[in-house]
């Protein structure tokens, strides 16, 4: 892969970029009539961004959901969460998913993909229970990069009211991250949406994230043929296709739902 293009991306303003989105979400506070926002936290990259921008920007209307499950969730993802909100002072909730899911399965037929996705859509139904009984607006952590090619749940982690990132790739969010002052090690941390135990991101999708970003730069924001591309980032043209396809395959998650 060149690195010309990856550079391309990571040149940015991300003083004007946290601007622009603490506004929005000031703005978007306002103009609904909420009391404030909720979250989720992880623990991982996208979400402790989030939880940085609200401190600096919203935090006396912030809450943090911290909702590992106890069985496959890394134990040390719950205890940067948690460190993550004793260092910023957040108002937060800790609630441990397992006991919910379990019941869940034990009416259901086993499948392993469709029990990992329930995970996510257990955490949705608890963020919009407290969004509901607290007027307040739920935020997605959704980078570009995981939006565009669908690697989110259907009304799982995609449910939002806002998504505050879905502007800024993947790379860009951990460069945006190094500028909100999120702890080097959270920056470094590989991505996962701990659907199961061992969840991998990268391993799962079997392309990098600088990869994903290079080829939706060139696809979505210069308007360039796969063959384009291909040329331009170096990558080789299976790989590029195969990102391009996820685009278009998961184009459903990202529109409300069809109209007979």
């Amino acid at each position: 892969m060149k690195q010309e293009i990856l550079d391309e991306i990571l040149n940015q303003d991300y003083t004007e970029i946290k601007n622009k989105i603490s506004k929005f979400l000031v703005d978007e506070i306002n103009q609904r009539n909420s009391n404030g926002v909720i979250f989720g936290l992880s623990g991982g990259i996208d979400s402790s961004v989030i939880a940085y921008l609200c401190a600096q920007t919203i935090k006396e209307k912030s809450i943090a959901l911290i909702m590992p499950d106890s069985k496959v969730s890394p134990k040390q993802d719950t205890e940067d969460a948690l460190k993550i909100v004793d260092t910023l002072r957040l108002e937060y909730k800790l609630i441990d998913i397992n006991p919910m899911h379990s019941s869940y399965s034990q009416y259901l037929e086993p499948n392993d993909l469709a029990l990992g996705n329930l995970r996510a859509r257990i955490r949705a139904n608890i963020l919009y229970y407290y969004a509901n009984s607290k007027n307040y607006l739920v935020l997605g952590s959704s980078d570009r990069s995981e939006f565009l090619i669908g690697y989110f749940t259907k009304f799982g982690d995609g449910s939002a009211d806002l998504l505050p990132m879905v502007s800024l790739y993947k790379s860009q969010v951990r460069k945006f991250a190094e500028n909100l002052g999120v702890p080097n090690n959270i920056i470094s941390k590989k991505s996962s949406p701990n659907l199961w135990k061992g969840h991998d991101a990268e391993e799962e999708l079997g392309v990098t994230y600088d990869e994903i970003d290079s080829i939706l730069y060139c696809i979505m924001d210069k308007s360039k043929s796969i063959e384009e591309t291909t040329g331009i980032t170096g990558i080789d043209n299976k790989t590029v296709d195969k990102i391009y396809q996820l685009y278009k395959k998961s184009e459903h998650k990202r529109i409300t739902p069809k109209k007979a």
